[in-house]
């Protein structure tokens, strides 16, 4: 897993780690940047550098075998190449995109050159990205969720799970598409209001599922399910948005 660290341990590596660690799986973090933040907002951040990054991975893959891999805020473009380089070395794992561009609280994590190479890169490899309604209507550039998330097809990435949790109504709605006829829709009872790493621990959890076996939409079953039960006994961490409680346990 590729991701930020979140000095509030709300989001990023912190919640990738919790929830790949909670279903089942040994996590592999490689942080990607350094930010400044809290449960409210990001303030700044800084990348890591490409070439640590190219050799901790390598390293890794000398070591230890990789099922699936999970990507979060990635820093900057030079980060996302040496990513792509090494997916070219290993083809066939599993790629769980979340393309974070912005913290919920509006702080950027993402610069026009980051979502580019994003774009380009990254997403014609990835089995599937994980949007937010925001991320999907600046990514998709459209505000039409299916419209948009066509678009993102058409980057060349295998389908695109809009998530429904930054909306309003009683249900989240998560949509997933592909290039099916019709896409596929789950509905979750909505839960109070915002969350700090609902995000990150969605697409963590759904890397977890594809690395033991699952399959995608059994995976993202079972990261919904486990994403709701951590949102039901949520921390309140700071003076902020409240943390999901991914280390409580749960029964697969």
């Amino acid at each position: 897993m590729l991701s930020g660290l979140d000095p509030s341990g709300g989001a990023g590596i912190q919640a990738d780690i919790q929830a790949v660690t909670s279903l089942g799986c040994h996590p592999l973090p490689v942080i990607t940047c350094l930010t400044v933040q809290d449960t409210r907002n990001v303030y700044g951040a800084e990348a890591v550098s490409a070439e640590l990054i190219r050799q901790q991975l390598r390293c890794l893959a000398d070591d230890v075998p990789i099922h699936a891999i999970k990507t979060g805020a990635l820093g900057n473009a030079a980060v996302v190449e040496a990513l792509v380089d090494f997916i070219g070395e290993h083809p066939g794992l599993p790629l769980i995109t979340d393309p974070v561009i912005k913290a919920a609280g509006g702080g950027d994590l993402a610069d026009d050159e980051l979502i580019k190479a994003m774009k380009e890169r990254l997403f014609p490899l990835a089995e599937m990205i994980t949007p937010n309604g925001v991320e999907l209507a600046l990514l998709g550039h459209s505000d039409n969720p299916d419209e948009a998330a066509g678009n993102l097809l058409k980057t060349g990435c295998q389908s695109v799970l809009a998530t429904g949790g930054h909306g309003t109504g009683i249900h989240i709605t998560n949509t997933l598409y592909n290039h099916s006829p019709e896409p596929m829709r789950w509905e979750i009872e909505r839960i109070g209001g915002e969350y700090h790493g609902t995000g990150c621990t969605l697409a963590a959890a759904i890397a977890a599922g594809r690395a033991s076996g699952l399959s995608a939409r059994a995976a993202i079953s079972q990261a919904q399910n486990y994403v709701n039960h951590a949102i039901l006994h949520a921390l309140d961490v700071g003076k902020g948005q409240p943390v999901p409680d991914r280390g409580i346990l749960w029964e697969r």
